[in-house]
């Protein structure tokens, strides 16, 4: 039975796709420029698509009473665990005005009514570390104590990547030193990917923070259906994926990151030569592998996330 689209959230990429009995993507026009279903289609049999790993959301809380949180995987329930950094405690549910968390992990995980996210075999942990995503205050001392819990929780879950999914909406050049710099290095240390959006706005001079940090990866969007910037970048854009929202793109990368280690593993592919840690291997391999955009409106040079190109790539050169 096809489902009905539900309403957009602000910043969020309505789902587009209808529930079929092989499973459909999220967005069909997306998972087709960033080559996930052409992925999906070479790699049946090979890759698990995030199976067994953990993403971890940090964000302004989930409801998770809604069904595709409900959802049960063949092997286990999808959400396996929940913190609350603002509380202390284990329930995330969002508080008004908070509101994104409940969706923003569809596009990288959702495994419910026939409609599949990027690794739509992963696990999730939702934290609830900030009021609002888009931050009115400095909550940088809640987002330190998820990310905390992040490092203290990450052998017991397998989580393998973090969706840092606030943002503070402003135009920065340069990181800007605050208390979650040295968990976003623990993390990095730790081979977990961590990542942003840079933001909305179509600013060109400037991307928000925390995407904007040496430790998180920024990453901005393209056009769908155009190889084509948008919204906010500049120094510190690490990555560009197709989306009409930042924080769908971000979530985008972080579900291909899942798949992107996950080759690395199967082919036991040599990523120290791309990177110091696996992370920053991983985004080496998205960058050579991406569509190359040169952007008029920044006069810079980016890479769009080409997810098919860079497992190919993993696994032709090991």
């Amino acid at each position: 039975m096809n489902q009905p689209a539900p309403p957009a959230s602000p910043g969020i990429d309505p789902r587009t796709a209808a529930a079929s009995a092989a499973g459909a993507p999220y967005n069909e026009e997306m998972f087709r420029q960033m080559r996930v279903t052409d992925t999906w289609a070479k790699y049946a049999g090979t890759l698990t698509w995030g199976k067994g790993q953990c993403l971890a959301i940090l964000d302004d809380g989930c409801d998770l009473s809604v069904p595709e949180w409900k959802a049960e995987l063949p092997w286990g329930k999808k959400v396996i665990a929940a913190w609350n950094s603002i509380d202390g405690n284990d329930n995330p549910m969002h508080v008004p005005p908070g509101y994104h968390g409940t969706t923003v992990g569809l596009p990288s995980s959702q495994y419910h009514a026939g409609i599949l996210g990027v690794a739509y075999n992963d696990f999730v942990a939702h934290v609830r570390c900030v009021t609002v995503v888009h931050l009115a205050q400095d909550e940088s001392a809640t987002m330190a104590a998820a990310l905390q819990w992040v490092i203290e929780q990450h052998r017991r879950y397998n989580i393998t990547t973090v969706n840092l999914a606030p943002l503070d909406d402003q135009r920065h050049t340069e990181p800007v030193p605050t208390v979650i710099d040295d968990a976003l290095l623990a993390l990095r240390k730790l081979d977990i990917w961590v990542s942003a959006p840079c933001g909305n706005h179509h600013y060109t001079d400037g991307i928000s923070w925390p995407a904007c940090q040496p430790y998180c990866f920024g990453i901005g969007g393209t056009i769908p259906g155009k190889h084509e910037a948008h919204l906010d970048r500049y120094r510190g854009t690490d990555l560009l994926v197709c989306a009409t929202a930042t924080s769908s793109s971000n979530a985008y990368a972080a579900g291909c990151s899942m798949i992107l280690r996950e080759a690395i593993e199967k082919a036991r592919y040599p990523w120290r030569k791309d990177g110091p840690t696996l992370p920053d291997a991983m985004l080496a391999i998205f960058q050579k592998t991406g569509a190359p955009i040169h952007d008029s409106g920044t006069g810079m040079d980016f890479r769009e996330l080409d997810l098919f190109a860079a497992v190919d790539h993993v696994f032709q050169n090991v």
